[in-house]
């Protein structure tokens, strides 16, 4: 990742988080742990920004930003935990095929002799 762009991760965080608790201090979004549901987005995020697209992170990334969507439902009961967990499940099967497909790249860490992102 970029210098410029490792700069920006603090302060959109802080904006996600302090939104999130005024959707909750104002009833819009009541009973929602923004922390916890934001933390989970934000490290799928990081996860694609920082470490580009690769095997490992075209699985995971969206994987914790799906999870961080689903978790907002649960906790404003419009899913069950039930439901919510077996979503999860096929959407990492998806992902996992997704993955291994061979237009999507090794992560550099596996690919001996490749340059490494700094």
């Amino acid at each position: 990742m970029q210098p410029q762009k490792k700069t920006l991760i603090i302060p959109f965080a802080l904006i996600a988080i302090g939104t999130g608790w005024v959707l909750t201090t104002t009833g819009v979004a009541p009973g929602v742990d923004w922390a916890w549901t934001l933390g989970v987005a934000v490290v799928g995020v990081l996860l694609l920004v920082a470490g580009g697209i690769d095997k490992v992170t075209v699985v995971l990334g969206p994987l914790f930003i799906v999870a961080s969507l689903l978790s907002v439902l649960r906790q404003t009961d419009r899913l069950k935990l039930d439901i919510e967990v077996p979503i999860l499940v096929i959407l990492l099967g998806v992902l996992m095929l997704i993955a291994r497909m061979p237009s999507v790249p090794l992560p550099s860490w596996l690919v001996p002799d490749a340059p490494r992102r700094e």
